[in-house]
């Protein structure tokens, strides 16, 4: 009797995230994906046949949650584990557990281990055994990426499954959900939420669930009732909340750096100066993004435009002297320039077939004429001055005699480098 009360107290004093932690599959937010009516993993866990599996994604977003559930639903033992804070002695005594409950009662034991990236080789091997053996079936919750971060060993016996960030939608449930609650929420209480206020606690969680709850937690017992009633408005919410979180993990991060360099490319200055932003509100150096910039001025603009590789290279100098945030404008600036240039990717196909020829070309012998030599072999070699010509240009041999007559850089009709295509043309006339 004493273990329920205590208990009960615990439940009670819990955080109301915690308290207002999802029991069924029915009271399970967002994640269609992945727990849907014909989803894979609902179907093997209605019949009973869930194997081993990993789930990833942003925080908040119902992976523990969901392991839960899960246990509760398969009717079997389920033991929770730390990746940090467990070692190869836990794992074992997890694992000898494990096989005795099941030659003994013939009951399965569900092991949730969280931030299962962080377990290294030997404790995966471990695991692994188990895995194979059938004494344990594993869930691993992870907020990295766990074809990069986990052994191939445990991801070839194990389904992968991927938790998106929640949608607006899904955490302005969860507000109203937890306000109007008698048992676990703030039924009991009367609360006047505004729209206002409840936008604010949505817009600031990031898509992670716990992080709406614990801001309206905080907003009602700190406000005091006023005839009854606790008033939530926008000024209660805001100063119940810390500022929108903008961490990023790798994935997020490279995601994010993809489309700023596709925004570039695409010519959409509002995307790009957004991603660049974006990144550096996440902690991202601006130096990476101004050298993505320099790339792409030439990759992207090339000769369409050569100024905006000297617009790119001056914004990085800018920001190297100048420093965050007043060299974050020159580096605006620029990112707006390289984005509404003409764009031309002939440089990046010039480069790319001059390498393929370096690579592919038998007898690459430098032409006699162009050899470093005095300048009476020179004119015996009969080469042309070409400052001796009209125009400072004389047709002759410069190529290896094997690939003389392959063609790298052509011009495109965009922006300055139409000239030079026109002049390419005129020359080729003359020759």
């Amino acid at each position: 009797m004493e273990s329920n009360i205590f208990e009960g107290n615990l439940v009670k004093n819990a955080p109301l995230a915690e308290r207002m932690r999802p029991r069924n599959l029915d009271e399970f937010l967002g994640q269609e994906k992945v727990v849907g009516k014909n989803s894979l993993l609902r179907r093997s866990i209605t019949a009973g046949r869930l194997g081993s599996c990993i789930f990833y994604g942003p925080p908040g977003t119902g992976k523990t949650t969901l392991a839960n559930i899960i246990a509760n639903m398969l009717d079997a033992n389920f033991v929770k584990m730390n990746a940090v804070s467990s070692g190869v002695a836990d794992a074992k005594e997890v694992i000898a557990n494990a096989k005795h409950n099941l030659e003994l009662y013939g009951k399965k034991t569900y092991v949730l281990l969280d931030e299962c990236h962080r377990w290294n080789k030997a404790q995966s091997d471990l695991l692994l055994e188990a895995i194979e053996k059938g004494i344990i079936v594993f869930i691993g919750s992870t907020t990295e990426n766990p074809f990069v971060s986990m052994t191939r060993a445990i991801i070839s016996r194990c389904k992968i499954f991927k938790f998106e960030t929640l949608s607006r939608e899904d955490i302005e449930k969860a507000v109203l959900r937890a306000k109007d609650d008698r048992e676990r929420g703030f039924g009991e209480l009367n609360i006047e939420l505004s729209n206002e206020a409840l936008e604010h606690f949505v817009l600031t969680s990031g898509g992670d669930v716990r992080s709406a709850l614990t801001s309206f937690e905080i907003a009602v017992l700190s406000t005091k009732a006023v005839r009854g009633k606790i008033k939530i408005d926008l000024t209660v919410a805001k100063e119940s909340t810390q500022g929108k979180p903008l961490s990023i993990d790798d994935d997020l991060h490279y995601d994010m750096l993809s489309a700023f360099c596709k925004s570039l490319r695409g010519s959409d200055a509002n995307a790009a100066l957004y991603w660049a932003h974006r990144l550096i509100a996440s902690g991202c150096d601006p130096l990476i993004i101004a050298r993505r910039l320099i790339a792409h001025a030439s990759e992207d603009v090339g000769m369409a435009n050569s100024n905006a590789l000297q617009m790119a290279v001056a914004a990085m100098t800018a920001l190297e002297k100048m420093g965050v945030p007043e060299g974050l404008i020159p580096l605006s600036h620029s990112i707006i320039y390289v984005s509404l240039c003409p764009k031309s990717n002939s440089v990046v196909v010039a480069m790319d077939k001059a390498k393929a020829d370096v690579e592919l070309t038998f007898n690459d012998a430098v032409p006699d004429h162009l050899k470093n030599t005095n300048y009476l072999h020179e004119k015996r070699a009969k080469y042309k001055y070409p400052h001796n010509y009209p125009g400072g240009y004389v047709e002759q041999q410069y190529l290896p005699s094997e690939i003389k007559d392959h063609v790298y850089y052509t011009p495109s009709n965009y922006g300055s480098e139409a000239k030079i295509a026109e002049s390419t043309k005129k020359t080729d006339k003359k020759t």
